[in-house]
């Protein structure tokens, strides 16, 4: 005796068989962020472990410990919590609250006081970090202050950028600044923010003015990559950080948050150029 086979569409019973098509992942046009939840993941590239990006509510990214712990074993100083996906840097009543990855972060020293606790942590994800080295699993990133930089390089490393009269501090080269967007593949764009096809900015000497509105460092001249003479959708589109095809504010989400870090002359004083990267040719005598 043979069983009936069943069909593609029903159980071995008869029954019809459900079939759930999955469904694509959508960011609200009210959502205070364009960015994926998968996209808020990321690793450490000191120590190697995984960390979550978040916006704050001035726009700049924090990395923050993916765990929430209680609240009697951290201090005041280092308790954040997430509302409406933005991180506040301080508690919210609650006897949970989430830290910066920088306490425990065993490639740099500590922020803010360690309790007992905290300090436990801290040797456990060092045991992981140097685990993960001795297997190859993980090669941390060289230290930029170790290797000293060429007097006048032909590309800085990590340019200043003025963006909408804001200066920021970009991650890698301009030409090689990704764009951020998904694509319909549901990989980050490989597409580059600078683009031959799109007007570009100019190099200018511009003071290095205040720090937070505070007196801080002599007003010296620094080689920025002014944007403020381009349109203002173009602007946007570089704060962004998308490619001209996903300029569109209503297009396709964000993989990954933008690498912009907000320019601080105190704390990137040793990305601060006083020469342009690529002086003007002398222009030639006529007799």
């Amino acid at each position: 005796m043979h069983p009936t086979p069943s069909s593609t569409g029903r159980y071995w019973d008869g029954s019809p068989r459900s079939s759930r098509h999955p469904r694509p992942l959508r960011v609200a046009p009210t959502s205070p962020s364009r960015l994926l939840r998968a996209g808020h993941s990321s690793r450490c590239h000191r120590c190697g472990h995984r960390i979550d990006l978040y916006q704050r509510a001035d726009h700049r990214t924090v990395a923050l410990h993916p765990g929430e712990l209680a609240v009697t074993h951290i201090p005041e100083t280092c308790r954040w919590h997430l509302s409406g996906g933005i991180a506040y840097p301080h508690g919210d009543g609650s006897a949970w609250c989430r830290i910066p990855h920088a306490v425990l972060c065993p490639a740099q020293p500590p922020v803010c006081p360690l309790s007992a606790s905290l300090a436990a942590a801290r040797r456990q994800l060092a045991v992981r970090t140097r685990r993960l080295i001795d297997t190859k699993a993980f090669t941390p990133a060289p230290d930029p202050a170790a290797s000293p930089s060429p007097h006048t390089p032909a590309q800085p490393s990590h340019p200043i950028v003025q963006i909408l009269l804001v200066r920021y501090l970009t991650p890698s080269p301009l030409n090689a600044i990704q764009c951020v967007a998904q694509t319909r593949q549901r990989h980050r764009c490989p597409q580059p923010v600078l683009t031959p096809q799109q007007p570009a900015g100019h190099w200018r000497l511009m003071p290095t003015g205040p720090c937070h509105g505070q007196l801080a460092l002599p007003d010296t001249p620094m080689a920025v990559y002014d944007l403020s003479h381009l349109p203002y959708t173009e602007q946007l589109r570089w704060r962004a950080q998308h490619c001209p095809a996903h300029a569109t504010p209503r297009g396709a989400p964000d993989l990954t948050l933008a690498d912009w870090q907000a320019f601080d002359p105190l704390l990137h004083a040793a990305h601060i150029s006083t020469r342009l990267p690529h002086p003007p040719a002398p222009q030639r005598q006529r007799h």
